[in-house]
């Protein structure tokens, strides 16, 4: 008689739930909750990502920028012109940034050698190594000044984008107030 009432009491139970139309609304959430969580998460990580890839453009041009307006650049203003760079990226981590910014002079022929460099996480370019430049920049006998940001993208996260990217931009810019940028204290 007791497994009589517990059948028929399991029975009764699947018939309710089968009929039971307001629980395939929780199903369908439960269902569709992990392709949500996954897309608002892509989303999240892809946006910091681009803010991220962004800032490491506007860092490139900036210190770029800055370094042109001098004549003469001692050690105290190189300082300030690479330190400019966490700033321009916060709220981001700056540990992640690599920048650097280089003199190149172009000889007769426009091929380009580095006359100074200095690196903010980084090495500098070797004085004297060749620097392939663009073809609008390789006239002979002028110099430029060259910016490089490299930034190791890391998503705070980790639940759709895993790993760590690399982001990268240079910014090449002739020198406003002289031929050439004199680095001194180095």
């Amino acid at each position: 008689m007791t497994r009589r009432i517990a059948r028929t009491g399991v029975l009764s139970r699947l018939r309710r739930f089968r009929s039971d139309r307001g629980a395939v609304a929780g199903v369908e959430f439960a269902l569709i909750l992990p392709f949500m969580l996954t897309i608002y998460l892509g989303g999240v990580e892809v946006g910091d990502g681009y803010a991220i890839d962004t800032r490491v453009t506007l860092v490139a041009h900036s210190v770029t920028d800055l370094a042109t307006q001098y004549v003469t650049i001692d050690n105290q203003d190189m300082s300030s012109i690479l330190g400019a760079s966490a700033s321009i990226l916060a709220p981001y981590a700056a540990a992640n940034i690599t920048v650097t910014v280089s003199e190149v002079t172009t000889d007769s022929s426009g091929n380009g050698t580095v006359t100074w460099s200095d690196s903010l996480n980084g090495t500098a370019r070797a004085v004297g190594s060749k620097v392939t430049l663009p073809a609008s920049l390789a006239t002979p006998n002028i110099s430029v000044l060259l910016g490089e940001v490299t930034y190791a993208y890391t998503p705070a996260l980790g639940y759709v984008i895993t790993g760590t990217i690399p982001m990268s931009d240079s910014f090449y810019m002739m020198p406003r107030l002289a031929n050439s940028v004199t680095r001194v204290n180095s």
